[in-house]
């Protein structure tokens, strides 16, 4: 990552750098006041495009508050700080060596053209919401970026097995050829299973016998606080699932943290078939072989798909997690100096905690009734997932950003392992995720000042 420093060629009647970064990290630092919540009375949240953040069906109570005409939203706020902001720099407006600085205040003011554009009708009714969905998926061909737009601030839960295969690209957008593709997926995936999990261990090679023993010891450590997947049916599906993605992908084969990528989609495409809470789910007494073959396939093609735009981080030494992790640490640098600064001082290298949080993409970090909705703006980044993780796990750790200067390295080490998230709700989500579209947003369209 570069010094946020500018040149130092510039004429010089211009700024001192250091004066003029110090002017960028106050800015910075009062658009982070303001993500955070800080004096906003009636927060509204933030999100990536004008709708609502509410997930059906999910949504905590909080959401369904109407906006009236005495709250106050987070864009009338930036508004007045942009303003300030532009205005107090206006005396650098005739320096012909001032443009960085001047690109940094431009920054500011799209993010709150973005702000602005993100909270109206950010309270809209939940029909409109399903009409939205309703309508991109009613025509023959459904539009992925728009359908990204919509899934990126969460997708109704009954929509949402539709909906992932679309943004997977595991079902085509051309709906004349979806069911024909899906049927043809899933007999592939039979045919897969048959192949190289239904045979007896001596048809096997040591290697492979190993690995199933190890998906096989996992498979009932995954998720162990949602009682559903302690059943057996669900493990062995489980354990088809990763086997016969792991033979069929022999560069990285399974690694540990692959069995938690599978729960997800293995709920999210159960949900086509039982009603109620997950703790009440019963596969085996509810579902026919054929209904849990379908959902295995569809698992097993969707995870696949997420896999393919993360190779390396499976593979020998996982180097893509490595790198993440990496970029993950500069940006907290440049966001907090004071917690990246603290946490030097206490010697914690950031992979003894957030390694786990690439490999497992936050799963074991936060309630699993959370999950599915991260997920909706997982897969709504597409290939650009990646490169967004390191923005929302920034923003993830630095909600803890007070009580993490205040410990020592044990007791950093055991909270970053133990994160207080038990009682979350949808809201406290929404808020990680719309701090890291914003800090994306900001150092996206400014790379001097943040570049990888």
């Amino acid at each position: 990552m570069k010094s946020n420093n500018f040149s130092q060629n510039d004429d010089k009647a211009s700024p001192p750098p250091t004066t003029i970064d110090s002017r960028f990290n106050q800015t910075l630092k009062n658009v982070q006041g303001l993500l955070k919540g800080r004096s906003i009375p009636g927060k509204v949240l933030l999100t990536r495009r004008s709708y609502p953040v509410d997930d059906l069906q999910e949504a905590s109570p909080n959401y369904q508050r109407s906006l009236s005409a005495t709250d106050t939203g987070p864009r009338d706020h930036m508004d007045k700080f942009v303003e300030e902001e532009v205005q107090s720099t206006s005396k650098l407006d005739n320096n012909p060596n001032d443009s960085k600085f001047r690109s940094s205040t431009s920054t500011i003011e799209n993010i709150s053209k973005e702000v602005q554009k993100s909270t109206v009708g950010a309270r809209s009714t939940d029909s409109a919401r399903v009409m939205k969905f309703t309508k991109e998926l009613s025509g023959t061909t459904v539009i992925l970026e728009r359908l990204r737009d919509l899934a990126w601030s969460g997708v109704p839960a009954y929509m949402r097995p539709n909906i992932w295969r679309l943004l997977l690209g595991y079902a085509p957008p051309n709906s004349d050829r979806r069911e024909g593709i899906l049927r043809r997926k899933r007999l592939e995936y039979l045919d897969c299973v048959s192949q190289y999990y239904d045979i007896l261990d001596t048809e096997r090679s040591e290697d492979e016998i190993n690995m199933l023993r190890q998906i096989a010891v996992d498979c009932p450590r995954t998720v162990p606080d949602v009682s559903f997947f302690q059943q057996e049916q669900v493990q062995k599906s489980l354990e088809r699932i990763l086997y016969t993605w792991a033979i069929r992908h022999p560069a990285s084969g399974y690694v540990q943290g692959i069995n938690d990528l599978a729960t997800p989609f293995l709920v999210v495409f159960l949900s086509e078939y039982l009603e109620g809470s997950v703790e009440n789910w019963s596969i085996s007494n509810d579902l026919s072989a054929d209904k849990i073959s379908n959902v295995e396939a569809d698992c097993y093609w969707c995870l696949s798909k997420l896999l393919d735009g993360m190779q390396d981080h499976y593979t020998f030494a996982q180097p893509g997690i490595q790198r993440l992790v990496f970029k993950l640490k500069e940006l907290v640098r440049r966001i907090d100096e004071p917690v990246s600064r603290h946490m030097e001082e206490q010697e914690l290298d950031f992979l003894q905690f957030a390694f786990r949080w690439f490999n497992c993409l936050l799963i074991r970090e936060i309630p699993f009734h959370l999950v599915t909705r991260l997920w909706d703006t997982y897969l709504a980044e597409g290939d650009a997932l990646p490169d967004f993780l390191v923005y929302i796990y920034a923003s993830f750790l630095l909600t803890w950003s007070e009580e993490l200067q205040k410990l020592e390295f044990q007791e950093l080490v055991m909270f970053l392992q133990h994160l207080p998230t038990q009682n979350w709700t949808h809201q406290d989500l929404e808020m990680v995720l719309s701090r890291a579209y914003m800090w994306h947003t900001m150092f996206n369209s400014s790379p001097s000042h943040l570049a990888s």
